[in-house]
């Protein structure tokens, strides 16, 4: 009885102990993706008022905002072109190191351009405007050949194997129609012996 007993606490704790971890991992995971779903919420709003920046506002302020839109379209774009290749390629790890490394300088020259949107010295601004667009096409740039080389990579990749599956599919398509295969062509019949050779 004592046994039963025990092992009855013991499944009991045990479905207690399972209900708790997959509580747990529920909740990390509805959290995770309402983080996800902010962030993504919150870079459309930065977004779409960047672009009604750049068209509203003329001069310096809306370049600015040009910048920062071009500036932080490249690097998600390459961000999520690296990310999505990187799970089938390891070899693009090298390559998600060197963005992050420059989502880094990104951000910097994005926090300094948000703070000379506030900037009321117009000609401070013009002056500054000619190194800032510079600093950003070297960004952008550098992202963008990432985000290239890692797409060029991809389609070769995809090419090869379509290649490789075309040669293989036409060698089992030929050992299914096996029958097909010409046969040996039958001797010729010997020529019939003339007449006169016949009678001799």
């Amino acid at each position: 009885m004592e046994i039963a007993v025990a092992v009855i606490l013991l499944l009991f704790a045990s479905f207690v102990t399972v209900g708790v971890v997959a509580t747990v991992r529920t909740v990390r995971a509805v959290k995770r993706g309402v983080e996800r779903t902010g962030l993504q919420a919150r870079r459309m709003v930065e977004d779409t008022t960047l672009r009604a920046r750049s068209i509203a506002q003329p001069g310096p302020a809306g370049r600015l905002a040009e910048l920062r839109l071009s500036l932080r379209t490249s690097i998600v774009s390459t961000r999520e072109a690296l990310e999505s290749e990187a799970a089938s390629d390891p070899s693009l790890s090298e390559a998600v190191g060197l963005l992050s490394r420059l989502r880094s300088h990104a951000r910097q020259l994005d926090a300094e351009l948000r703070l000379l949107e506030r900037e009321p010295d117009r000609e401070r601004l013009t002056a500054r405007l000619p190194e800032l667009e510079e600093r950003t096409r070297r960004i952008t740039h550098s992202a963008d050949s990432l985000r290239w080389a890692a797409q060029d990579r991809a389609r070769q990749f995809a090419d090869d194997d379509l290649a490789a599956l075309g040669r293989d599919i036409d060698v089992e398509a030929g050992a299914l129609r096996h029958w097909t295969q010409a046969a040996p062509a039958p001797a010729p019949a010997a020529a019939p012996a003339p007449e006169s050779k016949r009678l001799a």
